[in-house]
């Protein structure tokens, strides 16, 4: 953001809920993101994707501050009382900057985390040192060619067949964040090639038999790298498996919950920087020999939005909060958080535009270099109600628990 863009957030909205160590993490965040990711949030923003331009420095400057560590339990991280609440603040910091390197975030400290809790306490000492330093990348891996929002295990077209102490795993798997530069994936596959339950399995990305695909080239979010990965009878050794045989979709599914919360956050993250950007533009421009704040119009549909985030935050801040609390699913909350505050951050980066006018519209002017990066968070907030589970899931999820599932399916 512009430095002298001011943070409506800071006199508007007010921590009174939150725990201590919160507070002071927004703060350490928000001053690690200055730092490490704010130079380069519009280069990663620009940049076409390729296997060169992973965001490395923002990631491990990132890490090095100890944003990588705010999941894990004082063995290996941060050790907060209020893990999922922390991770979610630091996403939506991040996402103030740069919507994809949130997605990234989302994935290297939301999902994979959130299968380790499944993994052997050998791997677990052996892997996580190098996610939270940000020495290796993770990816997570459950969306094929032909299954995304419907994750049934018959959907699945990887599978694993079983040879002693091994899986032996074929198929292909789409979308995945960081697979171009991970060095471990956590992978949702079919429990043989004709069963009717799934593993979750961490595979090593080195391993004989797996092929990365070219990056996907996408309209946004192209700090937050995506591509396939092509497994061909590839040996996964049978203490790799994450949870029970058979019920790796109730894994998957506990990471996805978590990382719609973390989507709903970086939602008001974007929300957050298309407001400051849209109440310096109508605090600064004159029409027709005033502000353009002064019409009425503007200020009453900018009140609205300020209520929306305020709604927005305390969305994913309770959906966090129930799972730092002993709550093992928060599945509605989450479901509300995801929907909610993505839908927030379309609406407000649009009417942004509309604030600026041709200058929003616009990637750059020509003749002056103006630019206020519109452009970009148009590019990247649509994503948002797409990924980790379409926006319409979300709603679905919500109507099975209101209406019941007897009626909705």
């Amino acid at each position: 953001m512009t430095a002298s863009v001011r943070r409506t957030q800071d006199h508007m909205w007010h921590d009174v809920f939150l725990p201590p160590e919160i507070v002071e993490l927004r703060t350490r965040a928000r001053a690690s993101v200055a730092q490490h990711l704010a130079p380069v949030a519009r280069d990663i923003g620009s940049r076409e994707e390729s296997a060169d331009s992973f965001p490395w420095v923002a990631f491990r400057g990132l890490a090095a501050d100890g944003l990588f560590g705010v999941p894990f339990e004082s063995a290996h991280g941060a050790g907060l009382a209020h893990p999922m609440l922390g991770t979610c603040t630091v996403a939506e910091e991040i996402a103030y900057e740069s919507s994809s390197m949130a997605g990234v975030y989302d994935g290297q400290c939301i999902l994979v985390p959130a299968t380790l809790r499944h993994a052997s306490p050998r791997l677990r000492d052996a892997l996580i040192p190098d996610l939270v330093t940000g020495k290796q990348a993770f990816a997570f891996a459950t969306t094929e060619p032909d299954t995304s929002s419907d994750l049934t295990a018959e959907r699945l077209g990887t599978y694993a067949e079983e040879d002693g102490d091994e899986f032996v795993v074929t198929g292909r798997k789409r979308w995945i964040t960081n697979s171009i530069v991970a060095g471990w994936v956590s992978m949702l596959v079919r429990a043989g090639r004709d069963g009717n339950r799934a593993h979750m399995l961490l595979i090593d990305l080195n391993s004989p038999g797996i092929r990365i695909g070219r990056p996907d080239l996408k309209m946004g979010h192209r700090g937050q790298i995506t591509a396939d990965i092509v497994l061909d009878n590839v040996r996964v050794p049978r203490e790799n498996l994450l949870g029970e045989p058979g019920r790796g979709m109730a894994v998957a599914l506990s990471a996805l919950v978590r990382g719609r919360i973390g989507i709903g956050a970086a939602g008001v993250g974007v929300a957050q920087a298309a407001l400051d950007l849209a109440v310096h533009r109508l605090q600064t421009r004159h029409v027709f020999g005033s502000p353009l704040g002064a019409m009425q119009h503007w200020q009453f549909q900018m009140a609205q939005r300020a209520t929306e985030i305020e709604c927005a935050r305390n969305l994913y801040q309770k959906a966090a909060m129930l799972l730092d609390t002993g709550d093992a699913t928060a599945e509605p909350e989450a479901a509300m958080a995801k929907a909610y505050g993505t839908r927030l951050a379309n609406d407000l980066v649009r009417e942004a535009i509309q604030i600026h006018g041709a200058l929003g519209f616009a990637r750059q002017v020509g003749e002056t270099g103006e630019s206020v990066r519109l452009e970009e968070m148009y590019r990247d907030a649509k994503i948002l109600e797409i990924f980790e589970g379409a926006n319409e899931l979300q709603q679905w999820i919500v109507a099975r628990r209101l209406i019941g599932r007897d009626i909705t399916g």
